[in-house]
């Protein structure tokens, strides 16, 4: 059986803003904790630096802007479809498929978006040299940058 494609359908006009935090642990559940203040507070010191307590571990938090013209979409896994390609008629041709042999499309609904997310870490504040997440995002918008840019005329002359 073949990986299923992913596809993400349109956003919502009406997109909700969401405020993501990365944190540096993994929690094993996947659902709603009320009251949420029962077990993430984080406060807000004079420097601006936000500090919360997880399971009694002291985390320091840092808000990281995208860039201009970047957003992040939070997105929730849909049912797995089976493709429906368009069966066009072509003379002299028999095609006989395989009904096991479809492709699975998996799809992706956009439930919010958001344009800084707060990264938090331990002992410290979280800088894109220590932390592989910021690390990684830095150097896919660079990357991103490159592809997607024009040369410029002095690489041009060379």
């Amino acid at each position: 059986m073949a990986h299923p494609i992913l596809t993400v359908e349109p956003q919502e006009v009406s997109q909700k803003k969401a405020q993501v935090h990365l944190l540096p642990c993994r929690i094993h559940h996947d659902g709603n904790v009320h009251p949420i203040n029962t077990y993430w507070n984080p406060s807000e010191g004079q420097d601006q630096m936000k500090t919360a307590y997880l399971r009694g571990r002291k985390l320091h938090g840092k808000a990281v802007k995208l860039p201009e013209g970047y957003y992040g979409s939070v997105v929730e896994k849909s049912e797995v479809k089976k493709s429906e390609d368009s069966k066009e008629m072509v003379e002299d041709v028999e095609i006989v498929e395989d009904p096991n042999d479809q492709l699975e499309i998996g799809a992706m609904q956009g439930k919010a978006t958001f344009d800084e997310l707060m990264v938090w870490n331990h002992e410290a504040l979280a800088n894109s040299s220590e932390n592989p997440y910021l690390r990684g995002m830095e150097e896919w918008i660079s990357f991103a940058e490159q592809i997607h840019s024009y040369p410029s005329d002095k690489a041009s002359d060379n």
